[in-house]
Formats: structure tokens, sequence, C-alpha cells
């Protein structure tokens, strides 16, 4: 059974992850197709601006595969798990299914903002970008312990 639970972490924190980039990513790209729509010129600024909440998805990936490659799916047999070692692993990868999917949202809010203040003063970029990277902070943090976690738990 602990297979199962820690299979059931890994796939959590990347389809959850995914699940607020997706999110995330589709809302601010609305509105930057609408700036773009008045000014071509700001495509680049507002795109950078779009994928900043995509990289949460990424995050749940990278925690998917370090948990799959420490108990043996990747390209090798799986170890043997306790229920209690499985939860370990279940646990270890919430940090990034739950923070990833709320900062991803979250930071689409905040790239949504910034999207509107390129279009009003494209000068502004720098100051814009500050904004929704305020909110990656808590998603490589959640990031971090996963992976501190994950790595430490004892197979």
């Amino acid at each position: 059974m602990g297979i199962v639970f820690a299979i059931a972490g890994a796939v959590s924190a990347a389809l959850v992850a995914g699940i607020g980039s997706a999110i995330g990513v589709g809302r601010a790209g609305q509105a930057a197709a609408g700036v773009v729509t008045e000014d071509p010129a700001q495509f680049s600024k507002v795109l950078i601006l779009q994928l900043l909440p995509g990289t949460q998805g990424i995050y749940g990936l990278l925690i998917a595969f370090i948990a799959f490659g420490k108990i043996g799916l990747m390209g090798g047999t799986p170890v043997e798990l306790s229920t209690a070692q499985g939860l370990l692993y279940f646990f270890a990868c919430m940090p990034m299914a739950i923070v990833g999917l709320i900062s991803a949202i979250q930071q689409s809010k905040a790239s949504i903002a910034s999207i509107g203040l390129v279009a009003k003063r494209p000068e502004q970029f720098g100051k814009a970008m500050i904004f929704p990277a305020m909110v990656e902070t808590y998603a490589i943090l959640a990031l971090l312990i996963s992976i501190l976690a994950v790595t430490a738990i004892q197979v």
C-alpha cells in the first residue's frame, strides 16, 4: 500500500500544480491577447508576464520526477515501501501541490494587473515584473520544502 500513497503524492504534485498553472497561464493569456490586439509591439513583454504562472506546473513535475526516482519508478524496479513511508512521500509532495495550485492562480492575477500596466506604460515593464515575481517566491519555498522532504525519506 505504501507505493500507492507515494505515487499518489507524486502525481498530485504534478497534477494539482499543473492545473493551477494551466488556469493561471490561460487567464493571463486572455489579458495579453487584449493588449497585443491594441499594440502588437508589446507581444514579448506580455508573453513573459503570461508565462510566469506556468512555473508552478514545472515545479510540480520536478517533485514528481524526484519522488519517482527515489521510489524506483524511473527506469528501475519499484522499492518496497511501508504504508508509513508511502504516506511520508504523499505528504512531502503536498506543499508543492497545494502552494503550486494557489500561487499559480494568484500569480496570474498579479500578471494580469502587470499586463495592464504594460499596456498603459510599456516603459514600466521592469517594475511590472516585480509584482508577479513576489508571488513566485512562495512557489519556490514550497518547491524547496518538498525537495527537502522527499529527499530526506529513507527507503
